[in-house]
């Protein structure tokens, strides 16, 4: 194998394995990265960990026809350091890999292409048109609030629901649920909805953003389903994860019907207090306590070893006041997720949980559980 790359280009390929790849494990090849060149298709970079797999095609100029598998992180760390705008890479004895660029000159132990993992293959997939700046918003508005206890694996992703012209993604951890919807026509082929695992959303996150570089107009991609596989393509690039098996949770009983105590406020006045008040909150439970009366809300918390904190702020409200006690970072991650100018709140009692959503805007709603205080 020898071949010709732009450092830059070869840069980018690296980079979007590091997210993949595992750092530790029993499985060495794991930590690499595949390399395959061949004159009349460029260099394809793989990395896997066996769950999420991604494969990128790159132009450049092959001498050599060849493949192997370096560690990913040490070849992306060099590239990027490297002097030149070009590198040239060369498949040595041993399976050692040669770099040079400019004055550089490196030599990098590496593994038979033979040791890589076999990549799936997957040739009847249908694939239905996926708006770049759409998923990227409902990936957002979702993901954090995926469980990461691995006990519980099937809310360790988001729930992809595409049924009558809507497309649903719904995350939850039991104690907060956020979800989001969006008109489409486009169909992914499912009977029934799937789970998408975290880390292959947030590697498919990073490919839809880089897509919107350049110009700045999004590259519109694919998605589809097969198997017990998600399988992302646009030109030069193809991204795949393994499903989530198991049962998702009925969504639906677990948003509330309207409730009685609804408010409106400015996003970032409740965010920028919540950041504020739960400086002083317990380090694990980020508690702080909301008292609605009519015309105000009290944000407040207490820490025995710290001291308190509270602010008021201005609301549309008249109804019966009512204390209510939340994890201010369940809160917060809502408000991050959202790009709105205001968010209603609605509220029942102390015991029942609160709903928050866009004003003037359909499509989302955010459940969290109360604490007690």
């Amino acid at each position: 194998m020898e071949l010709k790359i732009a450092s830059a280009e070869l840069a980018r390929a690296l980079a979007r394995s590091l997210g993949i790849v595992e750092k530790k494990s029993t499985m060495p090849s794991l930590s690499h990265v595949l390399l395959e060149a061949k004159k009349d298709g460029g260099l394809k970079v793989s990395a896997t960990d066996l769950d999420v797999t991604v494969i990128g095609e790159h132009r450049c100029e092959v001498l050599k026809d060849g493949a192997l598998a370096v560690s990913a992180r040490h070849l992306h760390d060099i590239v990027r350091s490297l002097p030149g705008d070009q590198v040239t890479l060369k498949r040595a004895s041993n399976n050692y890999l040669e770099l040079k660029s400019g004055a550089s000159e490196f030599k990098l132990v590496g593994l038979p292409a033979e040791d890589f993992p076999a990549l799936p293959r997957f040739d009847k997939v249908k694939f239905a048109p996926l708006k770049t700046d759409l998923f990227i918003e409902m990936i957002e508005r979702t993901q954090f609030a995926a469980s990461t206890d691995e006990t519980r694996y099937n809310l360790n992703g988001v729930f992809f629901d595409p049924s009558e012209g809507l497309l649903r993604m719904v995350a939850t951890d039991g104690h907060r649920l956020s979800l989001a919807e969006r008109k489409t026509d486009a169909d992914f082929g499912l009977k029934k909805g799937v789970i998408l695992p975290r880390k292959g959303l947030t590697e498919l996150r990073k490919l839809l953003a880089e897509g919107e570089e350049g110009d700045g107009t999004p590259v519109e991609g694919e998605l589809g389903f097969v198997e017990n596989n998600a399988v992302y393509r646009r030109p030069g690039v193809t991204l795949m994860m393994r499903l989530i098996e198991g049962v998702f949770p009925d969504y639906r009983q677990v948003i509330p019907a309207q409730q009685e105590k609804i408010f409106n406020l400015k996003r970032v006045d409740l965010l920028s207090t919540l950041k504020r008040v739960s400086i002083l909150s317990s380090d694990k439970a980020h508690a702080v306590k909301l008292e609605l009366a009519p015309g105000a809300l009290k944000v407040m918390s207490q820490n025995p070893d710290l001291g308190e904190a509270k602010e008021d702020l201005a609301v549309g409200y008249e109804g019966a006041p009512l204390k209510i006690g939340f994890n201010a970072r369940y809160l917060t991650d809502v408000l991050e997720a959202l790009d709105v100018e205001n968010v209603q709140v609605e509220l029942a009692d102390d015991l029942s949980p609160g709903v928050v959503r866009p004003v003037a805007e359909e499509g989302y709603t955010a459940v969290i559980m109360p604490m007690r205080i």
